[in-house]
C-alpha cells in the first residue's frame, strides 16, 4: 500500500550531495519521516511511531541513471519496476529516487511513501516542503540538531499500546460530555450517522460486477501515464455540466467500456463502480501526516456509449452519492477505527478493499495550479501513482498542476499485459467528450443568437408571452 509520484524536471539534476543537504534542510518540517512503527508485542495495543535511532538518509534517496537514449519506455519499466517492491517496515516508509538520463536534458524524481504516512491531500501540502515557488530556494530558519527519542523497551510497548485502547474511551467521554450540553444538535447528529452506516453496509450488499478488472494479481507492476489540459476538463464542465471530476469519471466509464469490449466483454446493463476516495480533513488539518479519508462508490457507466449521456449518468450518480448519507457513513466508520482492537482493525481494512465493493480506484487530486522548482530546476509534470487492492489490477490516480492534468495508470504485470491500450481508449474517450461539448456549446451559441465568433447573430427575437 506504497503511494507516490513521479516528477520529471527540466535541466541536468543537481548533485546527489546538494539535493541530500536540501532535503535535510527540510526534514524538520515533516518529523515522521525520520520515524518508524512500533508494534507493541502480542497485540497488546496497535502500531505507533517512534524515532528511528539508526536513521540514515543515504538509505532513503537512491541515485540512479537511465541507459542512453533514455526514453520515457525506459523511465515507465523504471517505475514499475520501483513501484513493485516493498517498502522495509523496519525503517521510515519512504524513499525517493534520483533518475538521470532522461531524454531532452531532462531528469526525474520517483517518490515512494505508504499510504499510512501520507493520503492524497497532505502529501500535495507535504510536496511545498520539498518544492519552492520561484527559481530561487526559500532561506529556512536555522534548524537544532536532531536527536533521536530512545527507542522504547518491550516493557514500554506493552504500556503505550494499552494507553493508547484505554485513552480513546476517555476521549469518547469528553465528546459525551459535549453532547449532554447540545442535546437536540447531538440527537440530528446520531440519527445521520446512522442512516450513514446503514447506507454503507446496504452498498456493500451490492457487490460490483465481475470483471477481468477483478482477478488474482501478484507482486510485479506496469506503470503509464497520459498528460491533459485542465482547460478542456473545464470546457466540458461548463458545456455540459456537472464537476470537473464528473468530467473525469466519464472519461475513464468511456476507456473502460472500450477496453472490456476489446476483451470481448459485454458491457450492456454493465455498471462498473470506482472507489473514490474522499478527503475528511479539515481546514485546520492541512499539511499534517496520517491516513484521513473516508470513500464512495462512484458509478462507472460502461454500457453507455454517447458520451453526452455518460457524462449525465455519472453526475447525477453523484449527485445522488453527495446528497445520500454514505460519505458521512463512511466517516463515522474511520472515526470507529481509533476505537477498534487491532485485529478487528485489520479485518476492517480488508473488508473496506473487499472485491466485492468496487472494481478499481480511482482517485483525483487537485495539485498547484503554479509552477514549481527544485533547487532551481521547473518541474514539468507530476505522475501520480495509487496502489493496488488485492485482486484488483488497476488502479488510476489523477492530479492536476500548473493547468495540466496527468493520469498514472498502476497496474497488475501479468494480468494488465494491454496496459497501453487502455491508455489510448483515454485519450479517445477524452477527445471524444470534449467534441461533444464543443458541438453543444456552437448549439447553444446558435440558439442564443450568436455567432462563432462571439458577436451577435441573426437569430429572430422572441415575443414575450403576455
Amino acid at each position: 500500500m506504497h503511494v507516490g509520484a513521479l516528477a520529471i524536471f527540466d535541466g541536468p539534476p543537481p548533485p546527489r550531495d546538494e539535493f541530500c543537504a536540501h532535503l535535510e534542510a527540510r526534514l524538520g518540517l515533516v518529523p515522521r519521516y525520520r520515524q518508524k512503527l512500533a508494534f507493541p508485542p502480542l497485540d497488546t495495543g496497535r502500531p505507533f511511531w517512534v524515532d528511528d535511532p539508526s536513521f540514515n538518509l543515504d538509505y532513503h534517496v537512491r541515485h540512479t541513471a537511465l541507459p542512453k537514449p533514455g526514453s520515457e519506455d525506459q523511465l515507465r519499466q523504471l517505475v514499475g519496476r520501483i513501484f513493485s517492491q516493498r517498502l522495509d517496515r523496519s525503517k521510515p516508509l519512504w524513499e525517493t529516487w534520483i533518475v538521470q538520463g532522461l531524454d531532452g536534458g531532462r531528469f526525474a524524481l520517483i517518490s515512494k511513501t505508504h499510504h499510512a504516512l501520507v493520503d492524497g491531500v497532505s502529501g500535495v501540502d507535504i510536496a511545498t516542503v520539498l518544492f519552492d515557488l520561484s527559481p530561487v530556494p526559500a532561506e529556512l530558519e536555522p534548524q537544532e540538531t536532531w536527536t533521536p527519542e530512545p527507542e522504547p523497551s518491550e516493557a514500554e510497548l506493552v504500556v503505550d499500546g494499552v494507553k493508547g485502547l484505554i485513552r480513546t474511551p476517555f476521549s469518547l467521554a469528553g465528546r459525551a460530555l459535549g453532547a449532554i450540553q447540545r442535546p437536540g444538535d447531538t440527537i440530528e447528529r446520531v440519527r445521520e450517522a446512522a442512516e450513514g452506516i446503514g447506507e454503507v453496509v446496504w452498498a456493500g450488499m451490492n457487490p460490483a460486477p465481475d470483471v477481468p478488472l477483478n482477478v488474482p494479481i501478484g507482486p510485479h507492476r506496469r506503470v503509464r501515464w497520459l498528460q491533459s489540459r485542465l482547460a478542456d476538463f473545464k470546457e466540458i464542465k461548463n458545456s455540459l455540466g456537472g464537476t470537473v471530476n464528473d468530467a473525469v469519471l466519464a472519461v475513464v466509464a468511456g476507456a473502460l467500456g472500450r477496453w472490456l469490449r476489446d476483451r470481448g466483454v459485454r458491457t450492456e446493463g454493465t455498471e462498473l463502480r470506482a472507489l473514490v476516495p474522499v478527503s475528511i480533513r479539515g481546514e485546520n488539518e492541512r499539511g499534517a501526516l496520517g491516513n484521513r479519508i473516508a470513500a464512495m462508490r462512484g458509478p462507472l457507466p460502461v454500457y453507455v456509449d454517447d458520451p453526452v449521456e455518460r457524462l449525465r449518468v455519472v453526475q447525477q450518480g453523484m449527485g445522488e452519492l453527495k446528497e445520500s448519507k454514505q460519505a458521512l457513513g463512511a466517516e463515522v466508520i474511520a472515526g470507529l477505527q481509533g476505537f477498534a482492537p487491532p485485529t478487528l482493525l485489520a479485518q476492517a481494512s480488508r473488508l473496506n478493499f473487499s472485491t466485492r465493493l468496487f472494481n478499481l480506484i480511482v482517485t483525483n487530486v487537485p495539485g498547484p495550479q503554479f509552477p514549481l522548482y527544485l533547487l532551481g530546476r521547473e518541474m514539468q509534470e507530476i505522475v501520480p501513482i495509487a496502489f493496488l487492492p488485492e485482486n484488483h489490477a488497476l488502479a488510476i490516480a489523477i492530479m492536476s498542476y500548473n493547468d495540466r492534468v496527468d493520469f498514472g495508470l498502476l497496474a497488475d504485470y501479468d494480468a494488465m499485459p494491454d496496459l497501453d491500450a487502455f491508455a489510448e481508449h483515454l485519450d479517445e474517450s477524452l477527445a471524444e467528450l470534449l467534441a461533444a461539448a464543443r458541438e453543444a456549446g456552437k448549439t447553444s451559441a446558435r440558439s442564443n443568437g450568436t455567432k462563432k465568433d462571439g458577436t451577435p447573430g441573426t437569430a429572430r427575437k422572441k415575443t414575450p408571452a403576455s
